[in-house]
């Protein structure tokens, strides 16, 4: 399997794939069809980029195809991809059905981030599991990849922020994003919590539902 082929083929979606991230997809529309055919010939993955507002991103993440899941009649997949590495966006060509582009990987820059920022953004991803009602594992903090991307999975981002920390070219720095998004985020989350407790021992309540 070639990992960081020279060239990809381009799967323009409204999502953001982070490294280490195994998500589902279900290809339909026939070009696809054809950029799944050639990724699983070939053992290249493809690239999974946001667009978003009839704007195509420049920086994506390439995707490993793992499984596929379930073919249908019609020639439909389901599959089971997982990001690999980060990338950027050269030249793009649309001559064929797909486009496909000439790319930078793109790697971090070298250094983990600092202790005591990681120790804050692990009691801050809890606290928000727990307002979310989610059992924490302190278990889920131990990894060997990135823990900036897998905690970004659950943390209550927007598209543009997900991009953002896709976008960024160290593990200090999607550290630093995700410190001052839950910042923000989780006493709105604790502000809605409270409405919806009032609510249920009122029977109503006039604010609610609050914009968080």
């Amino acid at each position: 399997m070639t990992e960081k082929p020279e060239e990809l083929g381009l799967f323009p979606l409204g999502i953001v794939l982070f490294p280490e991230e195994s998500i589902p997809l279900h290809i339909f529309e026939e070009r696809y069809k054809e950029l799944v055919a050639h990724s699983r010939e070939t053992g290249e993955p493809f690239g999974i980029i946001l667009y978003e507002g009839g704007r195509l991103s420049q920086i994506g993440c390439a995707a490993r195809i793992d499984e596929i899941v379930q073919t249908y009649d019609d020639g439909r997949l389901d599959i089971q991809v997982t990001g690999t590495h980060r990338f950027g966006v050269n030249t793009i060509t649309d001559d064929g059905s797909y486009l496909r582009s000439d790319v930078s990987w793109l790697d971090d820059d070298a250094g983990a981030a600092d202790g005591d920022d990681v120790q804050r953004l692990v009691a801050q991803h809890m606290k928000l599991l727990e307002l979310a009602g989610r059992t924490v594992r302190p278990d889920f903090y131990e990894t060997e990849g990135s823990l900036s991307y897998r905690l970004a999975r659950n943390a209550g981002l927007e598209l543009a922020q997900k991009q953002a920390l896709l976008e960024a070219g160290s593990e200090q720095e999607r550290v630093n994003q995700l410190v001052e998004h839950l910042q923000d985020f989780i006493p709105k989350v604790e502000r809605f919590e409270n409405v919806r407790k009032k609510v249920r021992s009122n029977g109503h309540f006039d604010d609610f539902p609050p914009e968080i």
